[in-house]
């Protein structure tokens, strides 16, 4: 199963490595939406300051769609799917592979987008580690849940449209979470970031558990 998730994630990135889609697309929307946000809000500092946690988790969000879009449609084109479902790869190795790949890109944007809250929105980190453990724990989340989602609506033909409706209802808790952790990181609420911090753990470890299981009959129906 590893050996099969190393291929995998392998070929995932080397494909981005060559198309460079996330540094291209991905990342330029959202710092585009970051910026939005910054005019939406006007001069003030101080409301900015307090949003920050909350755009920055948001513009994540409306990225990683984009993100696993472009890595199943390249795998819905010229039977590639099919290849790989064929090929005799572990499903569970396929799935942990993509998440791989996936969440290597995510981070990217995060470290990105996390320059972009700093830079534009003048927050101040009290707490590194707060924000480390929430981004990291937070992204294989999303990862996890968006390689299971994108692929039950790959083999659709609304998998554009559908993949949005399907997928971010089930990243809300990711949303709050990690705002609520941010915030406590960055020193604009009362309460800590130990609570929420845990839920986006498990929010991680259940849909990491759910893909590994369940990921090979999802691949057989699609």
């Amino acid at each position: 199963m590893w050996r099969d998730a190393l291929l995998v994630a392998g070929k995932d990135l080397r494909i981005e490595m060559r198309s460079r889609v996330v540094l291209n697309q991905v990342v330029p929307f959202g710092v585009l939406v970051l910026v939005l946000f910054a005019l939406a809000l006007g001069p003030d500092r101080r409301p900015m300051v307090q949003a920050a946690p909350g755009l920055f988790w948001v513009s994540v969000l409306f990225s990683s769609v984009l993100a696993v879009q472009r890595s199943f449609s390249i795998e819905s084109a010229e039977g590639a799917r099919d290849g790989l479902r064929l090929s005799g790869l572990d499903p569970a190795g396929i799935f942990l592979g993509k998440l791989g790949a996936m969440t290597v890109q995510l981070l990217l944007l995060d470290l990105i987008l996390g320059a972009g809250v700093v830079v534009l929105y003048g927050a101040h980190v009290r707490s590194v580690g707060a924000v480390v453990t929430a981004a990291v724990a937070g992204t294989v989340g999303l990862a996890a849940a968006a390689t299971l989602y994108g692929a039950m609506a790959a083999g659709l033909r609304v998998r554009e449209t559908l993949l949005p409706f399907l997928f971010l209802p089930v990243a809300s808790p990711v949303l709050v979470a990690g705002t609520r952790a941010w915030q406590g990181a960055l020193g604009t609420a009362a309460s800590g970031s130990g609570p929420w911090l845990r839920i986006l753990l498990v929010f991680a470890v259940v849909y990491l558990a759910l893909g590994v299981v369940i990921y090979g009959p999802l691949q057989e129906a699609t």
